[in-house]
């Protein structure tokens, strides 16, 4: 017959079995060994490419960037390099060119010098309008609202 302690033993196994889970009646060398462990960041961008690559955005906020330029400078195909972007940064790469153009247009925003129609030629957006529906979607709020706001 068993006994009390190994029959405590085969539960307390039974019960560890999933491995996200660690029990408190697990031996400590069950508990150390059923951990689960933190996912590898695999893939993405090396940091060479990611320099060249945001450097290059900001050099080009007022223009349309393409992607096959982009992959073209990091040596990458376009596919590859959308995902590796995505990778590194979170949001894809167009998400990124808007949001590094609509951080410029916060920081000229607050100077009062500036129209928000320059502001908007300056940053390379066609029209006013698409400027500021841009903001509003990036933001929550207009450009005026947000300039009144910095005030």
């Amino acid at each position: 017959m068993p006994s009390s302690a190994s029959a405590a033993r085969r539960l307390s196994l039974r019960l560890s079995y999933n491995p996200a889970i660690v029990t408190v009646e697990s031996p400590p060398s069950i508990a150390r060994y059923s951990c689960v462990w933190p996912r590898l960041s695999r893939g993405g961008l090396s940091g060479w490419q990611q320099k060249i690559v945001t450097d290059y955005i900001e050099a080009n906020l007022a223009e349309a960037v393409r992607l096959a330029d982009m992959a073209q400078l990091v040596r990458l195909s376009p596919f590859h390099f959308a995902r590796a972007f995505k990778q590194s940064f979170g949001v894809p790469p167009h998400r990124y060119h808007v949001g590094r153009r609509i951080a410029r247009a916060k920081d000229m925003l607050a100077d009062r010098d500036h129209s928000i129609t320059a502001i908007a030629r300056e940053l390379g957006f066609a029209e006013t309008s698409s400027f500021s529906s841009t903001f509003r979607r990036v933001t929550g709020t207009s450009p005026s609202d947000f300039r009144r706001a910095r005030v």
